[in-house]
């Protein structure tokens, strides 16, 4: 089927550039292989399809119907390579997110609302949830994770920014409590961890002048696995919280 509709293709172009050296120019190929093309088609459908002199070429009756047929090939042919440039240019299909909460809703939407609204053929779902999820099972296309590090080799794993954390309080819980000058001073304190955070009880600090670290693993009465409510219950006066930005 295929080398006849190569055939076809190689008559309708004879019959375009009334010459079979004018096609083979064309087409790239030598003229006796356009003339082996035509005479295959004549033989397989048992018909005339051109009339040769040394100087013209003519249709027979049965070569102007089937060089119609093969322009609507072409054409049919021509259309299907267009639509494969829109569907290329244009998304199409489902794209699935995985993400936390607040990334989806402070960086995530804005950043891809654009997009989203130009490729209208594409079907979006954001899985906003802070706990990681199986990325197989869950048909996840993209996951936004914040971790020191990814090992999962299954995955392809593109770092996008650094993520620096503080350690933030009230003024009313702060004029209440003991102050904090160092590190270990936090041992006396109430601190509010989000518990989705990797080793989230324990807390690193380094002194960037003499490059000195302290390692502290610390209990805490309260915790959440929501960042947006550690920040409310540190507003509150309740300790001192560690989050991200």
């Amino acid at each position: 089927m295929l080398d006849q509709l190569r055939a076809m293709g190689v008559f309708a172009c004879v019959v375009e550039k009334s010459s079979f050296s004018g096609a083979a120019r064309e087409l790239g190929i030598t003229t006796s292989a356009v003339s082996q093309q035509i005479r295959s088609l004549e033989n397989e459908m048992e018909v005339k399809l051109l009339h040769r002199s040394t100087r013209k070429l003519n249709l027979t009756e049965a070569g102007q119907a089937f060089f119609h047929s093969c322009q609507e090939m072409l054409a049919a042919a021509e259309r299907g390579k267009i639509r494969i440039n829109e569907l290329r240019d244009d998304l199409v299909g489902d794209l699935r997110i995985a993400t936390t909460p607040e990334l989806g809703a402070n960086h995530v939407i804005p950043a891809l609302s654009h997009w989203m609204q130009a490729h209208r053929g594409l079907d979006v779902h954001v899985e906003a949830d802070n706990q990681y999820i199986d990325l197989i099972e869950g048909r996840i296309d993209i996951a936004l994770r914040m971790s020191p590090k990814i090992e999962d080799h299954n995955l392809n794993v593109v770092p996008l920014a650094l993520v620096e954390q503080v350690m933030v309080a009230s003024p009313s819980y702060l004029n209440q409590s003991a102050p904090v000058s160092r590190p270990e001073d936090l041992n006396n304190h109430d601190l509010i961890p989000v518990n989705i955070m990797k080793n989230y009880q324990h807390f690193s600090f380094q002194n960037a002048a003499l490059g000195e670290t302290v390692n502290l693993e610390m209990k805490s009465r309260l915790s959440t696995n929501n960042v947006l409510v550690a920040k409310s219950l540190c507003l509150q006066g309740h300790g001192i919280a560690r989050i991200l930005y």
